[in-house]
């Protein structure tokens, strides 16, 4: 398996069947329209690819913030389902700790959600722990995915 930086939207386009595993109602243009507005705040993504399928992307943020400095946020994890349990995420995970010491980042940071049990565990094991709550105000639920 090979990895590697996607940095135009069209090459995030030509993966969004991977986004559609966590997103399945995930439309091209509504993709494309969020893709616009994230790139210029520092959003990038990492993909794996098995031969010339991608089977995993991450999404990524590189920020400050007062509490912490700089900082690396992996953004949106995704492993298509059967590839699983086969190191795909390790893979992401690895490179993107790489990059975040290259880019002389502080922390890397991440959210999952608080039922999402496996990926807690796979998050320990790549060394993270919870630092605090992520609390949220919805206030247009309807775009909430």
């Amino acid at each position: 398996m090979t990895i590697k930086e996607l940095h135009s939207i069209n090459e995030m386009i030509q993966e969004i069947e991977v986004m559609q595993e966590l997103y399945p109602t995930l439309a091209t243009e509504k993709y494309r329209e969020m893709l616009v507005s994230m790139l210029p705040h520092n959003y990038k993504q990492v993909a794996v690819y098995d031969g010339g399928k991608c089977v995993g992307i991450s999404g990524f943020w590189i920020g400050t913030k007062l509490w912490c400095g700089k900082y690396l946020e992996l953004d949106n994890v995704i492993v298509i389902a059967s590839y699983r349990s086969k190191g795909v995420g390790k893979i992401m995970s690895e490179y993107l700790e790489k990059k975040a010491i290259e880019l002389n980042c502080n922390i890397q940071v991440l959210d999952a959600y608080t039922t999402n049990f496996k990926a807690h565990r796979f998050y320990y094991n790549q060394g993270f722990s919870p630092k605090g709550f992520h609390f949220i105000k919805i206030l247009n639920e309807k775009e909430i995915r």
